[in-house]
């Protein structure tokens, strides 16, 4: 199962909004076919891992070991779960039950009913952590919410005239890169889009471009700033005008409720998850209003005396490393 997890995030960053899924076949102790969900759209981990099987005969006295529960309702593939039942495998492993209602225990049913010994819950913790996103997503009806900053070691986000380049090193601004790449989409306030005027793409990494986020209640930012030039779609929050020009849609939202609003407006859209990378205003409001899941904060050495405060956050510190000069430090929330 430990092997089926790595094989699983193998997927991160071209599967969502499925999760990922690793799959092992074992007969008489060695593994005899293996796979993972490689890309949306594409076969399951499942399929994959039986299509590696180069004896077919040898299923039936096979026990597959997979991350997920396999599906049992028909999506972009056939059900994972009859697929399984269909070869008559003689046991089947899963990690973590699938919390999707069109699963649910759907696909344990499925395969007990053909006669499959069917064993759940191994390393079920390090399943759900994997498919964190997934999860919340689905149990939540909301996108994962990863905040992310970088402050000096006197604690600002930026200067008094909202300069904030660059306070982290160059090693940590590529780590920031991946993580875009890994995310469906990416989030700044008006302030961060007007005065540091990001691309929010990704550069020096290999990966989709995630969905652009821009929160501009006003309305008040012009149009000729990077995240209105249409080369990657882009959703434009506010509270005056729904409107949509090529790739970049304006969403008018209710003031009132103003960011729970705009996470049920991004799972309709089926946002999986969301890297949220400042100001300090929309930092702030998430975390008061506990609409977070993760925070990767970078503490570079410089100082800078004064200027714009970073957040203060409370909640559980998990991992904390050296970034060349910078520090990370990860946390999850106290609830």
């Amino acid at each position: 199962m430990q092997h089926a997890l790595y094989l699983a995030q193998m997927g991160r960053g071209h599967v969502s909004p499925n999760p990922m899924v690793g799959c092992v076949v074992v007969h008489n102790g060695r593994i005899i076919g293996e796979g993972y969900h490689q890309q949306y759209g594409l076969a399951h981990a499942e399929v994959n891992a039986l299509a590696a099987v180069e004896s077919p005969e040898l299923l039936r006295e096979a026990t597959a070991y997979v991350t997920l529960e396999p599906c049992a309702h028909h999506g972009k593939t056939p059900p994972c779960a009859e697929l399984l039942a269909g070869h008559q495998l003689k046991k089947v492993v899963i990690a973590a039950l699938d919390s999707n209602p069109l699963v649910a225990g759907k696909g344990v049913g499925i395969m007990e009913k053909s006669g499959i010994e069917v064993v759940s819950g191994v390393l079920a913790e390090e399943s759900r952590k994997l498919n964190s996103r997934f999860f919340t997503f689905i149990e939540k009806k909301r996108p994962f919410v990863l905040l992310k900053w970088a402050q000096t070691a006197d604690g600002f986000l930026a200067r008094e005239n909202f300069d904030a380049k660059w306070i982290s090193n160059a090693l940590s601004r590529s780590l920031v890169h991946q993580w875009r790449a890994e995310e469906d989409a990416i989030c700044v306030g008006a302030n961060t889009a007007q005065y540091d005027n990001p691309q929010l793409n990704i550069r020096g990494w290999e990966g989709k471009n995630p969905v652009r986020i821009v929160i501009d209640r006003h309305k008040r930012l012009p149009e000729s700033l990077h995240v209105f030039d249409g080369r990657i779609p882009t959703l434009v929050y506010n509270t005056q005008a729904d409107e949509k020009t090529g790739n970049v849609t304006w969403v008018r939202l209710a003031a009132e409720d103003f960011l729970q609003h705009m996470l049920e407006d991004l799972y309709q859209r089926k946002i999986q998850s969301v890297l949220v990378e400042g100001g300090a205003a929309i930092l702030n409001a998430l975390i008061e209003a506990q609409l977070w899941d993760e925070a990767r904060i970078f503490t570079s050495p410089q100082t800078f005396g004064r200027g714009i405060a970073a957040p203060l956050i409370q909640g559980k510190r998990i991992a904390q490393e050296s970034i060349g000069t910078d520090r990370l430090e990860v946390f999850l929330p106290p609830h």
